[in-house]
């Protein structure tokens, strides 16, 4: 097959795809309607599939007819809590409810990636799994669909997965050797103290005094007990506490996130700021109680995999498309958990256009598209995920 010329062809059948999911986003696990879409397409294709994973999920399988591995790709399906501003005719048509991170270019690349493969299933030496994940922005979807099997029978080998870039014009990708994203997990302090009357602080414990003394000794493990050369985040999002302005209160919440590139120093950063907050509490003669939430592991890209990529990329778009970023991202995505399964890499598709100032980064309520990355995004995908097929 042509690839490109195949992708031309259903290029505006893929964008009124994409342009459908957009007006009507759904939030993490309420991604009904989304699900149901997916499976309406893949069912009309012919297309083998599993509704309801992790819920709201759905995994497209294409079983080539030759022997050989099983390809695994990712798309992320949900939505985010932002209210569109965009002048658009395929505006969010839901209140509050946004397509700002590109899921919606990541589900239809993978719809149209699942198309051209189902054609080429007689070529095909090997399988392909299509992941169309749930609930990447809240809780994710990624372990949920690896807890209920979907990595096995039969057992995928290499996952690919990729995120669309407003910082890069559409036909640039950029990639990255190694660590791409952090670790994360959210943390909860409750700082436990003796409420009175504002006008009698001898008679309290001031929980709000002690919160931000342990907010503040908090900046003290990033800045004098981890190196400088090693990248960690501690922020804190929010404080909550107390009900009016002349009682103090008995007890202040604090919450936050805690991001690190691998597991020494996360567990270590964790350790740190349960003794600060334990100890600074105590001091005072409060109590903290610190819990942390699991969260997403840190993604690290196989290098064999990067280098695939990299020689499509260059191939297909020419070497001066193709970038590589310098450092690891603090953000986080839970494609992490597919990675400590199997080989794979994720990579950064271009999709602004500077001419149009389409330049609004992801979870911003004027972010754009230029929906000529679809193209680039089929290709890519489906080359690599043929290129993989032949590593056995």
């Amino acid at each position: 097959m042509d690839l490109e010329k195949r992708v031309n062809e259903i290029f505006d059948e893929i964008v009124a795809i994409r342009r459908d999911f957009h007006m009507y986003p759904e939030l993490s696990q309420q991604e009904y309607r989304t699900s149901n879409k997916i499976c309406e397409y893949l069912s009309n294709w012919g297309i083998e599939h599993i509704k309801g994973v992790a819920k709201t999920g759905v995994v497209a399988i294409i079983r080539g007819k030759k022997e050989g591995i099983t390809v695994g790709a990712r798309a992320d399906i949900d939505a985010l809590p932002i209210s569109e501003v965009n002048d658009l005719p395929y505006k969010s048509l839901k209140e509050g409810v946004m397509h700002a991170c590109g899921h919606d270019v990541h589900t239809a690349i993978h719809l149209g990636v699942a198309k051209i493969l189902k054609e080429m299933e007689d070529e095909l030496e090997g399988n392909v799994k299509i992941f169309f994940q749930p609930a990447e922005e809240t809780v994710g979807g990624a372990k949920p669909m690896i807890e209920e099997g979907h990595l096995n029978n039969p057992k995928v080998e290499y996952m690919l997965s990729l995120h669309v870039l407003p910082q890069l014009d559409a036909g640039y990708v950029q990639l990255k050797y190694g660590k791409l994203n952090a670790s994360s997990n959210e943390f909860n302090i409750r700082v436990i103290g003796k409420s009175s009357h504002a006008a009698y602080p001898e008679e309290s414990i001031d929980p709000v005094v002690v919160a931000a003394q342990i907010v503040l000794g908090l900046q003290t493990i990033v800045s004098r007990n981890i190196s400088p050369l090693n990248s960690v985040v501690v922020t804190i999002g929010q404080i909550h506490g107390g009900v009016k302005n002349n009682i103090i209160p008995g007890e202040v919440t604090i919450s936050g996130t805690l991001r690190t590139l691998d597991e020494e120093t996360r567990n270590f950063a964790m350790k740190r700021m349960r003794e600060i907050a334990e100890n600074t509490a105590r001091s005072h003669g409060a109590k903290a109680i610190v819990d942390f939430e699991e969260g997403y592991p840190v993604l690290i890209n196989d290098d064999e995999v990067v280098d695939v990529l990299r020689d499509l990329a260059e191939e297909t778009l020419g070497r001066d498309k193709v970038s590589f970023k310098e450092f690891p991202s603090l953000g986080a995505d839970d494609f992490s958990f597919f990675l400590k399964k199997t080989r794979g890499a994720y990579y950064f598709l271009g999709c602004g256009n500077k001419s149009k100032n389409w330049t609004a980064p992801i979870h911003n309520e004027h972010f754009k598209v230029d929906e000529e990355c679809l193209k680039i995004g089929i290709l890519l995908q489906t080359k690599g995920i043929l290129r993989l097929l032949k590593m056995r």
